[in-house]
């Protein structure tokens, strides 16, 4: 009786590494793309709120 065996082979590992390997790559562009995102600064410059209104409410 003759036995055979069968199992993932190359392909399925070349695949695999492939995706891995693709993978390794957009994360390390995504870090690059975060690390250019600069985030809004929460301290108030010149006492002017986000919206362009003055911190102490008055219409100066």
């Amino acid at each position: 009786m003759e036995q055979t065996n069968y199992g993932p082979g190359i392909l399925a590992f070349l695949v695999i590494a492939g995706i891995g390997l693709a993978l390794f790559f957009l994360i390390k562009s995504m870090n690059r793309q975060m690390a250019k995102i600069q985030t809004p600064d929460d301290r108030h410059e010149n006492g002017t709120r986000a919206n362009g209104t003055r911190a102490n409410g008055g219409d100066e």
